[in-house]
C-alpha cells in the first residue's frame, strides 16, 4: 500500500472517529443538556463539588471540551461565578482520562454492540428512542478506533512515518507535537487514544507517547479559548484560567517529564496502560496542586466576581442614561 493510500485510510478513520465524538456529545446534550446545565449551576458553590462534578460530566459525555465550553457559557451568561468555575475546569481535566482507559483496556471492541443496540432503541416507539441515538455514537467512537487501529498497522512498516517519531522523541518535542495536534483536532480523546494505539501496535514507545499525551492538556483549552472569544470578560478569564492550569502542569513536569515517563512504564508493566496511568497521575496531581493555590488566593479571586458585577452595572446605568 503507498504512502498517499496509507494516510488516506488514517485520517479517514481519524474523522470517523471525530465525527462519532461530536456526535455523541450532541446526543448526551440533548438528552441531558438542561439537567446537566441545571446541575453545574448548582453544585459548585464547594470546589470540591464543582470537581466530582467536572469528572463525572467529562466522563459521560467523553469531552473535556465540550464540559469546558459549557462552563464557559455559564460564566458568560451569568448562571455561574468565575470561582464556581474553577472546579468543573479542574474536574474536566481528570474526567478526560476515561477515553486512555477504554483504549488501553482494549474494550474497543463493545462499539458493535453499542451500535446495535442503539439502532434497535431508535427503533422502537418510545423514551427509549431518545437514548438510542446516544448508544449508537457511542458505539460509533469505539468501532471507528478500532478502524483507526487497524488503518495505522500499515505505519509500523513505513520508514517516512519511524522517522517523524523518531524526531518527536524528546519530551520537549513530544509535549509540544500534542499540544499543536490537539489544538488542530480540537480533541484531546483522539491525541490519547492515537498514542494509546500506536504503543500497542509498538510502532511507538510508552515514554515517547507520554509527553505527547500530556502536552495534549494544552492544546484542549483551545476549544474554550475560541468559544470565549465574543463572550464577556468574565467568560473569558474562565477560559484563560483553564489554559494556565494545564499549562502550570506541562511545564511543573516538564524537567524531569523523561524520568516520569520511565517510573510509570516500570510500574505499569503493560504500555498501553502506561499511558493511561501517567495521563491520571499527571492530571490528579495538577489538580490538587491548583486547588491548593485557589485556597490561598481565595480571596483575590473573589474581587474578580465582585469587580466584574461592578462594571456590568455600570454598563446597564450607562445604556439606562444614554435611552
Amino acid at each position: 500500500m503507498s504512502n498517499v493510500r496509507i494516510l488516506l485510510a488514517v485520517v479517514s478513520a481519524i474523522v470517523l472517529f471525530l465525527y462519532g465524538l461530536g456526535a455523541f456529545s450532541q446526543e448526551i446534550q440533548k438528552v441531558g443538556g438542561e439537567v446537566l446545565r441545571k446541575w453545574l449551576g448548582r453544585l459548585t458553590e464547594s470546589r470540591w463539588r464543582g470537581v466530582v462534578l467536572g469528572i463525572v460530566a467529562t466522563a459521560i459525555v467523553q469531552s473535556s471540551s465540550a464540559v469546558t465550553s459549557l462552563t464557559v457559557a455559564l460564566v458568560d451568561a451569568e448562571a455561574m461565578s468565575f470561582r464556581s468555575s474553577l472546579g468543573i475546569l479542574l474536574g474536566a481535566n481528570i474526567g478526560t482520562t476515561s477515553t486512555a482507559w477504554l483504549v488501553s483496556l482494549k474494550l474497543t471492541s463493545i462499539g458493535p454492540f453499542f451500535i446495535v443496540l442503539g439502532a434497535l432503541l431508535s427503533a422502537l416507539p418510545t423514551r427509549l428512542k431518545i437514548l438510542g441515538k446516544a448508544a449508537f455514537y457511542f458505539g460509533f467512537i469505539f468501532f471507528s478506533l478500532d478502524v483507526v487501529s487497524f488503518t495505522l498497522k500499515p505505519l509500523s512498516q513505513n520508514p517516512v512515518f519511524a522517522e517523524v517519531l523518531a524526531r518527536s522523541s524528546t519530551p520537549f518535542m513530544g509535549a509540544v507535537a500534542g499540544m499543536l495536534i490537539t489544538a488542530i483536532v480540537q480533541s484531546g480523546s483522539i491525541t490519547t487514544g492515537l498514542c494509546i494505539l500506536l504503543v500497542q501496535q509498538n510502532v511507538l514507545a510508552a515514554t515517547a507517547a507520554i509527553p505527547i499525551v500530556i502536552g495534549a492538556n494544552v492544546g484542549t483549552t483551545a476549544t474554550a479559548l475560541l468559544a470565549s472569544a465574543k463572550m464577556q470578560k468574565t467568560a473569558r478569564r474562565v477560559a484563560v484560567a483553564n489554559l494556565c492550569f494545564n499549562a502550570f502542569g506541562v511545564v511543573l513536569f516538564l524537567p524531569f517529564l523523561r524520568q516520569f515517563a520511565e517510573k510509570v512504564v516500570g510500574f505499569a508493566g503493560e504500555p498501553g496502560m502506561a499511558v493511561a496511568w501517567a495521563q491520571l497521575i499527571f492530571n490528579v496531581v495538577m489538580v490538587l496542586l491548583v486547588l491548593v493555590l485557589l485556597r490561598i488566593f481565595d480571596r483575590s479571586m473573589a474581587r474578580f466576581d465582585s469587580s466584574d458585577k461592578v462594571a456590568q452595572y455600570r454598563e446597564r446605568d450607562r445604556g439606562t442614561i444614554a435611552a
